[in-house]
């Protein structure tokens, strides 16, 4: 039976490739010259330092760029408070990864709103989706394309 599973996820190594090409953005950046800002990468969590919050703002729209370049959707990021430390301005960007289960059952909701002969089930942070018919799980993919459900989704292990 045709099944696919309805996951977010963010690829760490394009999260990598990301983040240095946003710190090499700033290295090139005429109004970063001589400015100490920079970006480091934990897991999922991007920590942006500059000396400026004003300066903070715009490596997050740089990161932004960089995710977009990298295939990732920037919907995935969570944008902490700018936090002054004596000369320098911190700020974290953590990098939402799995659904949760308020998310899990708002797919599922969704997909029962389609009324096309499809099961959902929720497996850990993912929804496994089964139907006998091809073409009713890609209308379901669509229906889940079109929807804000206010974190990016993937569609992974398709199975026919």
């Amino acid at each position: 039976m045709p099944s696919f599973d309805v996951v977010s996820e963010v690829d760490l190594h394009q999260l990598t490739n990301a983040v240095d090409q946003a710190g090499r953005i700033i290295a090139n950046r005429f109004d970063f010259k001589g400015v100490d800002a920079s970006f480091e990468r934990d897991e999922r969590l991007v920590l942006m330092t500059a000396e400026a919050e004003f300066q903070v703002a715009q490596m997050e729209d740089m990161l932004r760029s960089a995710l977009i370049k990298c295939d990732i959707d920037p919907g995935a990021m969570d944008c902490g408070e700018p936090i002054t430390t004596g000369k320098q301005v911190k700020q974290s960007v953590q990098l939402r990864h799995g659904l949760d289960s308020d998310q899990c059952r708002s797919v599922i909701k969704k997909i029962k709103e389609a009324k096309l002969k499809v099961q959902a089930q929720v497996q850990g942070e993912q929804v496994r989706v089964t139907g006998k018919k091809r073409d009713d799980l890609q209308q379901v993919m669509a229906i889940l394309r079109e929807g804000d459900l206010g974190s990016p989704l993937q569609f992974n292990n398709f199975r026919d």
